[in-house]
């Protein structure tokens, strides 16, 4: 046992003590305020030094005992900055109970009418369901509760990355329909506004591909009407690779299709998302009737 894990276990008896000191403290709090004070400092400095000493789960368990004290007393916004703290602890060891942390967190900032702030703690807890934890369903909701946040509060950009990211993951557990809604959605918003409209190309490129992975006729009249929305969308490479794209579905030619892809990957790099989505496509070619 290390000397700064020792330290802290002597620091857990001493908060203990204090809190144990006075029956009914809990009951009576107001007259002890000096002595769960001095028992929240305990706690957060016995954290502290688990910290140092990487006992994370120790750690964590110590700030969530301060942030139960200084809830109890009255004092939200050290009592969420406790449980982020703690958060941030057991991310290395238990995701769950790091969410769980954080949802505690959550529940003070809205409270508060901090709403930025839960944003930024759903954006948290989906990101570790991203990694640490992979649960993409749980991201999403973390995710869709975060853009709600930030839309209360104007924060609109911020609202659209996390909607970006519901797309994202939908499209992979093929909920097609929703991550088509998603992005059409925020591309129409981007149009709107002259320095975004330029990235409205890449949401109707990903609306197209999560059509084409589900009817070939829908996908064509959809970007038809991306056309019509967006004109310059006809002139971009995306929209040429869909028409080919959409050729040789029709044409059943498999070949075609993977060498139109090699070709856009050369030029522009196609990340794991649209290899996934591209690999579906392909393989409903050979199960498309020919429509020509």
């Amino acid at each position: 046992m290390s000397s700064n894990e020792e330290k802290a276990i002597a620091l857990l008896t001493e908060a203990d003590k204090k809190l144990n000191s006075s029956k009914g403290l809990f009951s009576s709090l107001f007259g002890n305020v000096s002595k769960v004070e001095d028992a929240i400092d305990c706690y957060q400095r016995a954290a502290n030094l688990f910290k140092m000493a990487k006992k994370w789960s120790q750690a964590g368990r110590a700030f969530i005992l301060a942030a139960d004290l200084n809830s109890k007393s009255g004092r939200k916004h050290d009592a969420a900055t406790n449980y982020v703290d703690s958060a941030n602890c057991f991310k290395k060891t238990d995701p769950n109970e790091a969410a769980s942390c954080l949802e505690k967190a959550i529940d003070i900032y809205t409270d508060m009418g901090r709403f930025t702030m839960a944003a930024k703690q759903h954006q948290n807890i989906a990101e570790m369901y991203e990694t640490e934890a992979v649960d993409l369903e749980r991201a999403i909701t973390n995710y869709e509760k975060a853009s709600d946040y930030f839309m209360a509060e104007e924060s609109k950009s911020s609202a659209n990355k996390c909607k970006l990211k519901v797309a994202q993951y939908a499209a992979q557990l093929e909920d097609y329909d929703r991550a088509i809604q998603i992005y059409e959605e925020v591309a129409g918003t981007s149009l709107d506004s002259s320095l975004l409209k330029y990235s409205a190309k890449e949401y109707y490129f990903r609306a197209a591909l999560c059509h084409l992975c589900v009817d070939v006729l829908n996908a064509q009249l959809a970007m038809n009407q991306y056309t019509e929305r967006y004109p310059a969308f006809q002139d971009s490479r995306e929209y040429k690779l869909l028409q080919v794209l959409l050729n040789h579905i029709q044409e059943q030619n498999a070949d075609g299709f993977t060498e139109a892809v090699k070709d856009y990957d050369s030029i522009s790099r196609l990340d794991q998302w649209y290899t996934t989505i591209l690999l579906r496509i392909k393989k409903l070619v050979n199960d498309t009737p020919d429509l020509r």
